[in-house]
This record gives structure tokens, C-alpha cells and sequence, in this order.
């Protein structure tokens, strides 16, 4: 791997190398991880930032939404993939609930989340309206990352994971509220489930980067899921999503020889002879 190609050279991310990437036209690698063995499989691959989402809910847990995922359980999560990690931006997602009631809730719920799992930064949804609690929680020391477009922990509000900001007028609230996030402190924004050209036109206005799922090619970076990247979610995927491996399949047909071999009698195989049982 070419460390210079990686954000931040060969040492750690750290959150102002973001803008930097940004200005010199680099696109930024973020993708999921929720443990401590992927972790480190996708910090040794080169990626620039580790997302620890909410979504560890659905992913992990089975829930149909992430609405149930917990400041407890994001920091339980956060701390194991953080261990995993040598070089890479650790970002945990701040769960429903956490950060919307007020500023001091979110300082109180960013601020155990960084003291308690070593990560770098967190990620909140929402515009204009969760400014204030970026502001408050960056004026603590926290780093925050936005998330604007399709905005899981709104998907009751949202009618569901469809496509967000596809007339001119959700455009204009999109910029607004892009903007109100960079103002507050945001050293990023998340561009979720929206025509390309409208990310675009977000990120040309922005002086902050913006990382896209579903939004296109021309945010200043990416992020997948991992395990809908790696053929390891079960169904199709989401329609944004790539599959760069099927390891479901191979996980299957590994322990299905298993079990045949099992039940045939040729696992463990033969006790080899002339050794004694003590």
C-alpha cells in the first residue's frame, strides 16, 4: 500500500487534514466498520476514516431501523473498532435521541462518547436545526461530522429511504443547511441518497468536505458500507451500494462442508495411532 496516497501521509488522521484533502482536490475513503477485526483490516487497506455507525442496529442487531442503537451500545462498538485502528479517523455516530433534545445533552453524550472510546470525531444528522448542539459540542472540543439528504434517525418523518433534495427548492434548503453546519464548526458533511448534481452544487459551496453515499461522484470523498461492500448483509444491498467481494456465499458454503463433514464422519478425521490418552 502507498501511504502517500492515504489522507494524512503515513500518521494518524487527524480531523483538519480533511479541508486540507479538500482544497488540494485528494477524494477521501470512508467506510463502517463495528469491531475491532475489521477495524484493522480496513485501516491496513488505506482508508482514511472509520465510521462507526448507528447502524450497527440493523447490521449487527436486526432491528428494521437504527432508532433503537444506544449511547451505550455506540460506545461499546466505538471503543473495540478503535483498538483495531492504527492510522485511520475513528467517527462514531451519535444515536436518535442523544444530541436533539439540547446543546447540553449533546456535550454531555459527544463528551462520553470521545472520553470513553478514543475516537476521533462524532457524526450527527440533521441541518439548521441541530447547529446549536454543533456549535456546543465543537466549542468542547468535540469534532463533529454532519449528515444531511437521507437522514436515517428522520426515516419515519422521511416516508422512508428514498431519494432526498430533487427540486429546486429542497435545494435551496440543502445549501442553507449545509452552510448553518459548516458555520457552527462541522469539519464535514455526510451527502446521503440525493441526485449527484444537487451534491454537486452542495459541495462547490462548501469550503468543508463532503463525503457521498448514493449522491454521486463529485463529493470530495465516499463511504460504503462494509458489510454490503463485502456481500456479508444478506439481500441485495442498497441501490447506491457496490459489492466488491461475496463473502456471504463463501461463509455459507464453508460451514455447510463443515457440517457435511460432521455428520459424515470425516471431521475431526482419524485419532492417530501409537499416541497415548492420558
Amino acid at each position: 500500500m502507498d501511504d502517500s496516497k492515504t489522507l494524512g501521509g503515513g500518521g494518524p488522521v487527524k480531523v483538519h487534514d480533511f479541508a486540507r484533502r479538500k482544497r488540494a482536490g485528494e477524494p477521501i475513503v470512508m467506510i463502517t466498520a463495528y469491531d475491532a477485526l475489521f477495524a484493522f483490516l480496513v485501516d491496513d487497506a488505506g482508508v482514511d476514516a472509520i465510521l462507526v455507525g448507528d447502524s450497527v442496529a440493523t447490521v449487527l442487531g436486526g432491528e428494521e431501523t437504527t432508532l433503537s442503537a444506544t449511547i451505550d451500545q455506540m460506545i461499546h462498538h466505538g471503543r473495540m473498532v478503535r483498538r483495531g485502528c492504527g492510522r485511520a479517523l475513528v467517527v462514531v455516530d451519535m444515536p436518535f435521541m442523544s444530541y436533539q433534545v439540547s446543546p447540553r445533552d449533546a456535550v454531555r453524550n459527544g463528551g462520553r462518547i470521545l472520553k470513553e472510546t478514543g475516537a476521533g470525531a462524532v457524526k450527527l444528522e440533521g441541518g439548521a436545526e441541530v447547529a446549536p448542539a454543533v456549535e456546543a459540542l465543537v466549542t468542547a472540543g468535540v469534532p463533529v461530522m454532519g449528515h444531511l439528504g437521507f437522514t436515517p434517525q428522520s426515516v419515519h418523518q422521511l416516508g422512508g429511504p428514498r431519494q432526498q433534495a430533487r427540486d429546486h427548492g429542497a435545494l435551496e434548503t440543502l445549501i442553507r443547511d449545509a452552510r448553518a453546519l459548516e458555520k457552527a464548526g462541522a469539519f464535514a458533511v455526510v451527502l446521503s441518497t440525493m441526485p449527484g448534481r444537487i451534491a454537486q452544487k452542495v459541495t462547490h459551496v462548501l469550503s468543508i468536505p463532503t463525503i457521498g453515499i448514493g449522491a454521486g461522484p463529485l463529493c470530495d470523498g465516499q463511504v460504503l458500507m462494509l458489510m454490503e461492500m463485502l456481500g456479508l448483509s444478506g439481500g441485495d444491498g442498497a441501490g447506491h451500494s457496490k459489492r466488491y467481494a461475496e463473502l456471504g456465499s463463501e461463509v455459507r458454503e464453508a460451514v455447510a462442508r463443515f457440517a457435511q463433514e460432521v455428520r459424515g464422519g470425516l471431521f475431526p478425521g482419524a485419532e492417530p495411532t501409537g499416541q497415548a490418552v492420558e
